[in-house]
């Protein structure tokens, strides 16, 4: 195929539609992966493999391909491709060539190509929501621990102790959910007490979804900013919440307002060994 640089992404802006040039085409176990100049398709990033890729149509010529998943791609220095969790380094390494891999049904394509290229929007809007969602609730969640911290460490972006950096080993984003799994182990145990955790689980969950309901009602601004189009962009989740406006780092996607939320609540569980705290986040759209 072609020799491509990385891939232009627009999903950060929100688009979902595009017009672009086929590169060139691999052949996957899944079927054929259709690499193109810029896309609005939101891969699945292999490094933290939170938020699912996107899923939509690719159309060439009057006939439409189904993009059945989209994943991380990259080129080594000695120009071996890799795919997904086959890439042996991690997203953005600069000896490699990062592309976005849309995966299809049946003969790709040929490169050169001009296609259009469609995103599944309501799909799309329920992973940003869950996305969003997410979080929030790590930042309510952190606000709500504060008082758990024996020794300082580093604060989230409302100023509070951040537990969900700390803590979190698993995080997994679906269209109707955000679950977060966050280890307590012996090194977490000696800066932050888990002595009655279990029992105050109802108490802890109902001030983090006060605390979501009341930045809903607000219905701050959200936005993403990146330093330029590439897939490997450090790209920033930025919502202008009450108090003050809050960066994190994010390579996903996300709602523009938080009143597109009519709710958004948490369960939180612990684990039989107290090993693990879980995080379900659940949203509801307007």
């Amino acid at each position: 195929m072609a020799d491509p640089t990385t891939t232009s992404v627009t999903f950060p802006t929100g688009a979902t539609d595009g017009e672009a040039t086929v590169l060139g085409t691999y052949v996957l176990p899944r079927g054929a992966g259709v690499v193109v100049d810029s896309t609005p398709f939101h891969p699945l990033d292999h490094t933290w493999p939170d938020q699912p890729g996107d899923t939509g149509t690719l159309v060439a010529g009057g006939v439409a391909y189904e993009v059945v998943d989209c994943v991380t791609g990259a080129i080594g220095p000695e120009g071996e491709f890799a795919a997904g969790a086959a890439i042996p380094v991690r997203r953005g390494d600069e000896a490699w060539r990062w592309l976005v891999v849309h995966l299809v049904d049946g003969e790709p394509p040929a490169p050169g190509r001009t296609v259009g290229l469609h995103v599944d929007r309501d799909r799309r809007a329920a992973l940003s929501a869950a996305h969003t969602g997410c979080h929030l609730m790590a930042l309510a969640l952190n606000e709500a621990l504060a008082g758990r911290w024996r020794k300082e460490v580093r604060v989230d972006g409302l100023g509070h102790p951040d537990f969900d950096g700390t803590a979190v080993q698993v995080s997994r984003i679906d269209a109707g959910t955000a679950t977060d799994r966050y280890r307590i182990g012996r090194t977490l145990r000696r800066r932050f007490d888990t002595e009655g955790l279990r029992e105050a689980l109802p108490g802890l969950a109902f001030q983090v979804n006060e605390r979501l309901a009341g930045w809903l009602a607000r219905d701050a601004p959200v936005r993403i900013d990146a330093p330029g189009p590439d897939l490997t962009a450090r790209r920033q989740w930025v919502c202008e919440l009450p108090e003050r406006t809050v960066r994190i780092p994010c390579g996903g996607t996300h709602l523009r307002r938080l009143g597109e939320l009519t709710s958004l609540t948490v369960e939180l569980m612990l684990s039989d060994d107290g090993s693990e705290l879980v995080a379900v986040t659940t949203p509801q759209r307007s």
